[in-house]
């Protein structure tokens, strides 16, 4: 593994389940400060780290962890679209619209039909407008949403114009529902989960998320955040 962390490198990570995105950034950070390369030439400042896209920490997937001069495209990364593969569970809500927070009502699914079901994720196809999640990095008056919503303050967010490409249906074991989605910057699958449920007549929440594409980065690439340590430290011992 030859890396050159000033002049800067692309990082795809699979961040693990409970994991924060911050984590992971802490976990690559830690590992490059300590690399013999930049023991060299007297350098004494450590390269800047950062990633490009937050996953909540319920999720798995890519993260693209940036170095050095490469985290001037953090926010053209940003930009790019996004795939994920995931499971909405009907007929309940959480106040986060996953299972970060417990269930905290339920509704009837009986009147679902596998075809509703198809249909409905045909419907959110294309342009719309979303309201984030009140449990989100949304900033609100200079703060974070969730910081706001676990203080237990009313949090009202604007609806954000968002674009749903790819809504696939995978499997449908009721109540359990597997999808693939791909999508804009800014959507959130948790809000989809939401409206998901409410378009069938009934509830939803996330149970399961994994982000699988950045753009033309994809998971499959990836090493787990030990996978990368284990690797650079496999490197510094031919050094």
């Amino acid at each position: 593994m030859n890396h050159n962390f000033y002049t800067g490198e692309l990082l795809l990570i699979d961040k693990p389940y409970t994991w924060s995105s911050f984590q992971v950034v802490n976990k690559i950070k830690h590992a490059i400060k300590h690399h013999p390369s930049l023991m060299l030439d007297n350098i004494k400042t450590k390269p800047k780290v950062g990633h490009a896209g937050t996953l909540d920490p319920l999720a798995t997937g890519l993260l693209i962890v940036c170095t050095g001069k490469k985290t001037k495209t953090i926010n053209e990364l940003m930009g790019q679209e996004k795939e994920y593969t995931g499971t909405f569970l009907l007929g309940a809500t959480t106040p986060c619209y996953d299972l970060e927070k417990p269930v905290d009502f339920t509704f009837p699914t009986e009147h679902i039909t596998n075809d509703d079901i198809l249909l409905a994720a045909k419907n959110f196809i294309g342009l719309q407008n979303q309201v984030p999640p009140i449990f989100s990095a949304v900033f609100v008056n200079g703060k974070r949403a969730y910081e706001l919503a676990r203080k237990g303050e009313e949090v009202e967010l604007k609806a954000r114009e968002i674009e749903i490409k790819e809504f696939e249906i995978t499997g449908i074991n009721m109540p359990s529902v597997d999808f693939r989605i791909v999508c804009s910057k800014g959507t959130y699958i948790r809000s989809i989960a939401r409206d998901f449920g409410l378009a069938l007549g009934s509830g939803a929440h996330l149970t399961k998320l994994c982000r699988t594409r950045i753009g033309h980065f994809k998971l499959s690439e990836a090493l787990s955040p030990q996978q990368f340590v284990d690797a650079l430290n496999k490197s510094q011992e031919s050094l």
